[in-house]
Order: C-alpha cells, then structure tokens, then sequence
C-alpha cells in the first residue's frame, strides 16, 4: 500500500494546548508559585513552559532573550495589553499562542484586525433567529473572541492589530481602559459585561503593517510594546530549523534524514541575505522584497523534505534545496536578482567544503 495512504486524516495543524497537553499539566501539578488571579498558573511556570526546563523535561519553544519573555509575562499581569512588534517571520504569533496556552488554558480566542471591518466582528452579533423569537436579550447576542474572553476571563490574541481600522481599534479603548462592554440593545445591568479577572489582551503587529493603520495614540497608551527581532545566534536558529522541520515532517507522513550540513546552508543564507552581512563580518546585499525568516526557513526546508521524499527517495540533495531557496529569496523585486547573484559571487564562491562548492556550482539556477 502506498505509504501517503496509511495514515489517517488528522488536524493539519493543532493549538499549542493540544501539542503540549503534557507539559502544561506536569507545570500545572509542580507549580508552588503565586498565581495571578484568573491564570491556570505562575508567571514562572509559564517561563518555563514558553523558555523551557531540562530537568522537568520541558522543551524550549521559543529562542528569545529570557529578560524579554519575563517583561511580556508580568506586562499581562497588569491591566494594560501587550503588543509584540517585528519583521513577519520571527514567530510573534508563535510567542502569543505559547503565551495564552500556559496562561489561560486556551490560545484559539483570536482576531486577525486584517479581517475586522465592523464593531460587530470585534465585539459581538446577533443570533437572528433568537432575536425574532425573544428580542433583544443576552440568548441572542454571539459573542466575539474579544468578548468571550471578557466573560471568561481569558487571554484573547489580536493578530495584525495595525491592519484593523482606528476607529475599530479606538472601540477597544473602553475594553482596556474600563474593562466593560455596555450592550445599548439589552437595557439595565444584564447589558453590561463586565471582564473577569484573567481577561488581557496581547496583540502582534508586523514592523512593514506600520503604514497599513497608523495605530490610536490613545490605544498605544494602553499597551506595552515589545520588539520579537530574528534568532541573532546562527546555531539556535539552526536548532530551531531542524526541530520545527522535523515536526513539520512527521506532520506529513515523511521520513527524510536531514543533514545538518545542508540546513546550515540554508540557514546561514538566509542569515546573512536578512541582516546585510556575512557570517565574517563583510556586508554583503540584502533582499528588498523577501523576508527571509527563520519562519521562511523552515517552510523552504520543509518544502525541499517533500520533494525528497516523493521524488527523490528520500534523500534531500542540495540541488533541491536550493531551487526552494531561490524560488523564496526573488519575489517581485527585480534588483534582488543581481544583488543574490552579487552575494554568490562574493560571499558564496571563497567558501570551502563539499557542500559550499556544490551551492556554488548551481548559481546558474538565478537566471
């Protein structure tokens, strides 16, 4: 039997309380710190559960200064938001599902503010039915993720705030500032939703969005920003390549060997045509219309693990790799065509090794 049909249909992809199901209720038992009022546990265990622990046996998710990640778990003890702002790509996203997942048992309340174009999306809406059959009444509202959180008291995730409208964002001013929702539909005090204690909110914003929505002065006010920038290390973000590729890889169904010595390429490229600069110190070209993450990164080696596996027995050969590199690093900037060939030609040609010389040998895939 062919081996893509042996395996049953499952989720592409599940929440981070899902995954990691085991270690959050091994810290949830552990933990002997003070929680916060309306958190499943401390500030510490959540630490530990997003910067891992090798002697509880917990895995290290996320690469960040650790002083950062402490900053951004005691700013959502506090009743201002938190927002998370950088280059697409450097696992924002990531950081806020691992954050809500620890903090609140639940990561999957979330807003995309590109998808927000009235209060209703962002506060609540009407069961059409029920609001025929009864009026206006607390049966008949649908409440929004921001909402729901309130009532729960829960932490929601907004993902790409700068893309929501401000005058939408101005309306979650009254949410932050006051912790209310007045229901003008449903009179006296059932139409008033009060948070509960655990309600925050961390949002994420992309550093190319800031044009998009220029962001309340008011609603700035009400968060503590915090910049996520690219894996500095080139190991860690080696390490995070090779992990979250083997995931990805097992996801699918695949078994492919991954060597080290190829995904070091990868990443070390995608390094140095990111930060403008050879793992040496020389600068170098870097590609206006790519991002070029550790997010990218392992999409492309994931990629090239496909190819492998169902063309090429399995066996990832550089030459694969870099058609994926290359498809990823052009986009629809011309010049960026002349300044990889001008990285090829510099940085790229003195290397040595096997590996390094066979990169050179396909430069001729940049047409």
């Amino acid at each position: 039997m062919n081996a893509g049909k042996q395996h049953k249909k499952a989720a592409q992809r599940e929440s981070a309380e899902v995954v990691f199901s085991g270690e959050l209720d091994k810290l949830a038992t552990m933990d002997l710190g003070p929680v916060p009022p309306g958190w499943r546990m401390s500030p510490r265990a959540v630490e530990k559960f997003v910067m891992g622990d090798d002697s509880l046996g917990i895995e290290q998710k996320f690469v960040a200064d650790r002083a950062m990640v402490i900053r951004i778990i005691i700013s959502l003890c506090t009743s201002r938001g938190c927002l998370l702002v950088g280059e697409p790509g450097t696992a924002k996203s990531w950081l806020s599902e691992l954050l809500t997942a620890a903090i609140s048992g639940n990561s999957t309340l979330a807003l995309q503010g590109g998808a927000i174009t009235q209060v209703s999306q962002l506060l609540y809406g009407w069961n059409e039915a029920i609001l025929a059959a009864q009026g206006p009444c607390m049966e008949a509202l649908v409440p929004s993720p921001l909402m729901r959180g309130m009532m729960e008291g829960r932490l929601v995730r907004f993902e790409e705030i700068a893309r929501c409208p401000q005058a939408l964002q101005d309306a979650i001013l009254s949410v932050l500032s006051d912790r209310v929702v007045v229901v003008p539909e449903i009179p006296g005090d059932e139409g008033v939703v009060l948070a509960r204690e655990g309600f925050n909110l961390i949002a994420t914003s992309n550093s190319v969005d800031a044009g998009v929505h220029e962001m309340s002065a008011a609603l700035k006010r009400r968060m503590d920003f915090e910049e996520i920038r690219p894996i500095r290390n080139l190991p860690d973000e080696i390490g995070v390549v090779l992990r979250e590729v083997s995931k990805a890889n097992k996801r699918a169904g695949i078994r492919v060997d991954l060597d080290e010595e190829v995904i070091e390429v990868l990443v070390t490229m995608f390094h140095e045509l990111r930060n403008g600069q050879t793992m040496d110190g020389r600068s170098t070209d870097r590609l206006a219309g790519a991002a070029l993450s550790t997010a990218e990164a392992v999409s492309v080696a994931h990629a090239a693990s496909l190819g492998a596996w169902y063309y090429g027995g399995g066996i990832m050969t550089v030459e694969q790799l870099m058609h994926h590199i290359i498809g990823s690093a052009l986009k629809d900037h011309p010049d960026d065509r002349r300044r990889l060939k001008h990285y090829f030609e510099t940085a790229i040609a003195p290397r040595k090794g096997a590996v390094w010389t066979q990169v050179w040998a396909l430069r001729s895939l940049i047409h």
